[in-house]
C-alpha cells in the first residue's frame, strides 16, 4: 500500500508517466424492437426487452497527470490480450517515455510472465523493461479505509480525486444502506411507526 501511495505523491515527470490500468467485462445487447423516434415534446423511446449478444472485455488505461485515457476493447479476458495492451502503451501511446510507471491490481494475468505468452522472449524482455511495476493491495476493508484516508485512492465504489485527474468521483454516503439490502431503511420505517403508535393509542 505504501508503495502505491508513494507513486501517487510523485510530481509529474513526462519521462516517467504514471499509468493506471484495470479491466472489466461488459455484456453486449441488441434491441428486440425498433425504438420509437423522437417527436416534438417527446424523447425517443426504447423497449425494455433486449437480447444478449456476447461479452466484451475492456482495458482502461488512465494517465491522470498527463490528462490522457484510453479504452481498449477485446473479445477475451486473457494474458495475451493484456500483453498486447501493454505493448500499445509502450510503443504507441508512450514511445518516448524512458520508463512507464504502471499501477495495477494483482489479477493473475497482470504480470510480466504474460508478455512471454504473447511474444518471443527478446521482445517480451524488452517490453518488461519498459515498465516500472507497482501493484495495489489485495481488496480488504482495512486497506481500503487506509487508502481513502490518504485522499488518493479507494475501492471501486469510492475513488477520491487525484490531482490532475479529469475524472473525480466520490463515495455515495447512502451506499452502506443499499449494501445492507435495505435493512437500515426498514429499521427507520419501523422506528417511525412505533413513534406514531405511541402518539396515537388505540
Amino acid at each position: 500500500m505504501e508503495d502505491v501511495l508513494e507513486v501517487y505523491q510523485r510530481p509529474r515527470d513526462p519521462e516517467r508517466p504514471v499509468v493506471c490500468l484495470d479491466e472489466t467485462s461488459k455484456q453486449m445487447i441488441v434491441e428486440t424492437r425498433e425504438p420509437i423516434p423522437a417527436k416534438p415534446g417527446r424523447k425517443v423511446r426504447h423497449d425494455y426487452e433486449y437480447e444478449r449478444n456476447g461479452v466484451a472485455n475492456l482495458f482502461m488505461m488512465f494517465a491522470p497527470l498527463e490528462g490522457w485515457r484510453h479504452v481498449k476493447v477485446t473479445d477475451r479476458h486473457a494474458a495475451i490480450d493484456y500483453a498486447h495492451a501493454l505493448k500499445d502503451l509502450s510503443d504507441t501511446y508512450f514511445p518516448d517515455a524512458a520508463k512507464i510507471v504502471l499501477v495495477q491490481d494483482n489479477l493473475n494475468t497482470h504480470k510480466p510472465a504474460s508478455l512471454y505468452e504473447a511474444f518471443p522472449a527478446p521482445e517480451a524482455r524488452r517490453l518488461a523493461e519498459r515498465f516500472e511495476w507497482h501493484f495495489t493491495p489485495n481488496a480488504s476493508r482495512a486497506s481500503a479505509r487506509q487508502l481513502a484516508r490518504h485522499g488518493r485512492v479507494g475501492t471501486r465504489r469510492s475513488l477520491n480525486p487525484v490531482p490532475g485527474s479529469p475524472l473525480p468521483r466520490q463515495a455515495n454516503p447512502h451506499q452502506r444502506g443499499r449494501r445492507m439490502g435495505g435493512r437500515s431503511q426498514r429499521a427507520s420505517r419501523q422506528s417511525r411507526l412505533a413513534i406514531h403508535n405511541r402518539r396515537c393509542p388505540h
